[in-house]
């Protein structure tokens, strides 16, 4: 399954992702992932969590490479069971455009592996595509 936390730079979006990664790390057996550019939370998050920064991994430059790097990530660890990935639209230069590719890849992975993801992105609701839109958006 893919959720989406959808709003402004400033909304709230990131502390939202933090006590609900935080509180899921509380509540499940299996591990919990937070994808972020940077480490600016690393002392928000619980030390359940594995914090991913993405400035670690400047080669994971577009789609491709970070689906990839996802991948990498999954294969690592088989007890993963959320993924939380911050601001997308800040890695790897994805653009809005890139959006219905990346999240349909997110929900393949996570109907093969059982893995929910959880993204936030910094847009208004009504400049994403419709295939975006579908997906269950958990601050609206």
């Amino acid at each position: 399954m893919v959720k989406l936390i959808i709003g402004q730079k400033g909304s709230g979006k990131t502390k939202l992702m933090v006590d609900l990664a935080n509180q899921t790390a509380k509540e499940k057996d299996g591990s919990v992932i937070f994808i972020i550019k940077d480490d600016r939370l690393k002392h928000d998050l619980s030390i359940d969590i594995r914090m991913i920064v993405m400035d670690d991994y400047k080669y994971v430059s577009n789609i491709e490479r970070y689906t990839g790097f996802i991948y990498g990530i999954l294969s690592s660890n088989h007890d993963i069971q959320v993924v939380f990935i911050d601001s997308i639209l800040k890695h790897a230069d994805i653009t809005v455009d890139d959006l219905p590719v990346f999240l349909k890849e997110l929900q393949d992975i996570s109907e093969k592996l059982s893995i929910e993801f959880i993204v936030s992105l910094s847009a208004d609701i009504e400049q994403l595509d419709a295939s975006v839109r579908q997906y269950e958006i958990i601050n609206h």
